[in-house]
């Protein structure tokens, strides 16, 4: 039978399933949540406004008697500029000062000197900024990039049942109306990481560290106007776990933001995503509650972990009550607990549930298999898959599905079974985040896209000529394929202009080194080195050119690359 658990994770009303305005099918929650981020300029106070629905996040203007603070700067120059346009409407002040409340969302700040700025304006941020930027571009910038393609429903079409219909805390990750999105970053000139208090636009400015879904993030009480802005109330249930994947953001470390909130007693509050919040009693009543959600979640995840509940159990075992249903900001618009609970267990306890058979795991093409034969064959299991979606239960049929096609991924309709147990999952749930990844994903299987072509490493050109010597070579660490040099000892130094770095490839992994007592050196331009790893010419054929020239033995050089899993090292053109 249907289990009846999770009743929020997703409904087995299908009419609770509807058309919203561009066709995108739907929870009615979903579509009637999205209309909360309809574009505008919310008038906090005279002094204060806040634009919602720009973009993903809000760009928040706090006018002095000096001029204006402007706190992020949305995802692109034509963001911040729009942002720009309507305060205009309503004030001249000049920009007296920035604030990043945390490293997302803060790639506009350009636009404010294109509109005649002081260049040298103060930038103020948690120092772990600039690292946080850096992080996500590097290692894990493949997945990261997927990621958000999943999670926001960034591919989805315009029109249509597979329409993006919201993304839970905004409209949609960025307005087509703002393309092409220039990126227009500026790094602060003002950093600090415990609390400081300090005078911008003639206004007493108090900012503390309160790691978030970033650890760089910082609340901001401006004590004069009794508002505070903040990254942690959010307009649904705060995510512990994002399905896109990030580091564990542990709840412990977030109820301390949330109480330092709570203790302003703050009449306006405004958030980075969704609309402010004014009256003392409202604020401090909304702050508690997605307060208490986040202890409740951890809680009661612990409760489970101490009586030896396996993952599968715990989720069953921990469900929020139906209190915090009755504000949108605690509700499951965003996340699901299910999953935030399976996170907290991870991020205190590992991944090792108790569960014996998670030991030693049979690999997965093997078990699906396995099961598939177990079941009495590929059409039995076909059959069960297709009766447990007609069944509505939806749980039963995307494990069924997913084992025929771990069994057989070129099996097309295998592949279609199971994006349409997955777009009846997205069509259910309250989660945003769940529905653009079921659609994407079911997208992906039925061949309508291909999104496989985001996790490998892009390199961008600018951030090749511009940025940190050493940063783009020492992360080919993470592209080394060691079967094809588990043996070598072979050690390159690239010389440019005005800086150098090195690579040590020995026991199969990729050392990041200065350079010293390489055997191999390249000499090159930082161009020569952009037109590598951007795919304009091969390693093989810089050398020939004359673009790169060796000390030691070319073949070496050119077979040292080749062991890296990255198109623009490969021995032949693209």
């Amino acid at each position: 039978m249907p289990s009846p658990s999770h009743p929020a994770s997703f409904h087995k009303d299908d009419s609770l399933t509807v058309a919203a305005a561009n066709g995108g099918l739907a929870r009615n929650e979903m579509i009637e949540h999205t209309a909360r981020f309809t574009r505008r300029l919310c008038a906090v106070t005279d002094n204060v406004r806040c634009v919602v629905g720009n973009g993903l996040s809000n760009q928040t203007f706090v006018e002095g008697p000096d001029g204006l603070i402007v706190i992020d700067t949305g995802e692109s120059k034509e963001e911040m500029a729009a942002a720009l346009a309507d305060v205009r409407k309503l004030t001249n002040a000049p920009i007296a000062a920035v604030i990043y409340s945390h490293f997302h969302y803060i790639s506009g700040t350009q636009a404010l000197i294109d509109a005649g700025a002081d260049p040298h304006l103060p930038i103020w941020s948690h120092e772990g900024v600039l690292a946080n930027i850096q992080r996500q571009a590097g290692e894990v910038g493949p997945i990261s990039r997927s990621g958000l393609i999943y999670q926001f429903g960034i591919l989805l079409p315009d029109e249509g049942p597979n329409a993006l219909v919201g993304v839970g805390i905004g409209k949609e990750f960025r307005s087509s109306d703002h393309a092409p999105f220039t990126n227009g970053f500026l790094p602060p000139t003002e950093t600090f990481s415990e609390p400081v208090t300090t005078t911008l636009a003639g206004l007493t400015v108090e900012l503390t560290p309160a790691p978030s879904d970033a650890d760089d993030s910082i609340t901001i009480w401006f004590p004069e106007l009794d508002v505070c802005v903040n990254n942690l109330v959010w307009p649904a249930l705060f995510n512990v776990f994002p399905i896109r994947g990030e580091e564990y953001r542990d709840p412990r470390t977030l109820l301390t933001g949330f109480d330092h909130i709570i203790d302003l007693g703050a009449e306006h509050l405004i958030g980075t995503h969704g609309p402010p919040i004014s009256g003392k009693d409202q604020v401090r009543d909304e702050v508690t509650r997605s307060r208490d959600a986040v202890q409740f979640m951890w809680d009661q995840t612990v409760r489970g972990i101490n009586l030896g509940m396996t993952f599968g159990e715990l989720t069953e075992f921990v469900q929020l009550p139906d209190l915090y249903a009755e504000s949108y900001l605690q509700s499951q618009h965003y996340g699901l607990v299910e999953h935030h609970v399976r996170q907290i267990h991870i991020g205190l306890r590992g991944w090792f549930d108790g569960d014996e058979a998670t030991l030693f795991p049979v690999p997965p093409v093997d078990r699906a298999h396995r099961l598939v034969e177990g079941f009495g064959g590929t059409q039995e299991v076909r059959a069960q898959a297709d009766a447990a979606l007609a069944d509505d239960d939806l749980r039963w049929a995307l494990e069924l599905s997913t084992w025929l096609v771990r069994a057989d991924d070129s099996s097309q309709p295998d592949r279609d079974r199971l994006a349409a147990v997955l777009r009846a999952v997205g069509q259910r749930t309250t989660a945003a985040n769940i529905r653009n990844w079921c659609l994407t994903r079911a997208r992906h299987l039925d061949r309508s896209m291909d999104t496989d072509r985001f996790r490998s490493h892009r390199f961008a050109r600018s951030q090749l000529l511009n940025g940190p010597a050493d940063a783009s070579l020492h992360l080919l660490r993470v592209m080394l394929e060691p079967t094809l040099c588990e043996r070598a000892d072979r050690h390159v130094r690239l010389e440019f202009r005005d800086a150098r770095s090195g690579l040590h490839v020995r026991n199969g992994v990729a050392v990041p080194t200065d350079g010293d007592g390489a055997a191999l050196v390249l000499s090159l331009e930082r161009s020569t080195w952009a037109d590598v790893l951007t795919g304009v010419q091969t390693v093989a054929e810089a050398i020939d050119s004359g673009d790169i020239h060796v000390t030691g033995n070319e073949d070496d050089v050119i077979e040292f690359f080749s062991w890296f899993d990255h198109p623009g090292l490969s021995p032949e053109p693209a």
